[in-house]
């Protein structure tokens, strides 16, 4: 099994990975291929110390996608090497071929397309610290970038209805997301992420009024977060700021991922 995008998933195999974080696990054995585009400083920091404290060695292979050579006979070379796959890799596609290709569990630590392993982490958050996924209220706010993407299949998969604040040019008909231009209910969190270059023309910022017409919910802010464009004011200053801590939780989530996929 792979970790592409969280359409691949349903409420039990969540549940199954979440389960993971509170169970104790003895050293594994086995050893990660590790392709990491760009900088990613929480993702790169939480995964290799994934690997470090489930015992997994890691052999870094920089740019492993950029390559001409075909995905297939990547993967039926390295396979042979390698336990488990965790690449960041702006082409999605490029992933997703790769993944098909393999033997072996490949784990998308970003694509262009999609953040599964971060929005697995701000569900489980949410799961255990405001309410069952399931009965949260969740809002998403901006153009959807690859985080908002994520949280758009995860809806699909756990048939969560979420609603997504935008401009009305950037509404889609997605199953399980209401799309509308500006608050219309209560909310329980507020989920925004970075914007896409050039999106200043159909984005407009958060505010604290927007939050108090949904009753001050919590705010998760991905990072890396800029005040002034999907942010109107300093998140760190709300008195329901979801917390530097709140990202935390991706190193056990992760390790719950790892060992998911390696049992599979």
């Amino acid at each position: 099994m792979n970790l592409i995008d969280l359409s691949q998933l349903n409420t039990e195999r969540v549940r199954a990975i979440w389960a993971l974080v509170d169970t104790p696990c003895r050293p594994l054995q086995g050893k990660v291929a590790w392709s990491f585009e760009g900088n990613g400083i929480r993702t790169r920091t939480s995964f290799i110390q994934a690997f470090q404290e489930l015992g997994l060695s890691f052999v870094e292979l920089p740019n492993l996608l950029k390559t001409p050579e075909r995905a297939a006979d990547l993967a039926g070379y390295l396979d042979p090497f390698y336990d488990v796959y965790v690449v960041r890799e702006s082409n999605h596609q490029r992933l997703a071929e790769f993944a098909s290709a393999s033997q072996r569990p490949v784990i998308n630590a970003m694509s262009g397309m999609g953040h599964p392993c971060e929005v697995l982490t701000d569900a489980f958050y949410i799961d255990r610290s405001i309410a069952p996924i399931e009965q949260a209220r969740i809002c998403l706010w901006g153009p959807t970038t690859n985080v908002l993407r994520s949280w758009h299949e995860l809806a699909f998969s756990l048939q969560l209805p979420i609603m997504h604040i935008c401009d009305e040019r950037l509404h889609e008909t997605l199953p399980y997301i209401e799309f509308a231009s500006t608050p219309s209910r209560a909310a329980d969190i507020v989920i925004t992420d970075g914007w896409p270059s050039g999106a200043e023309a159909m984005a407009k910022s958060l505010t604290v009024a927007d939050l108090d017409s949904m009753g001050m919910p919590m705010l998760l802010a991905t990072p890396p977060f800029s005040i002034g464009r999907e942010i109107a004011f300093d998140p760190v200053q709300y008195p329901r700021f979801s917390g530097y801590s709140q990202k935390s939780l991706l190193l056990p989530v992760q390790k719950a991922i790892l060992r998911y996929l390696l049992a599979c």
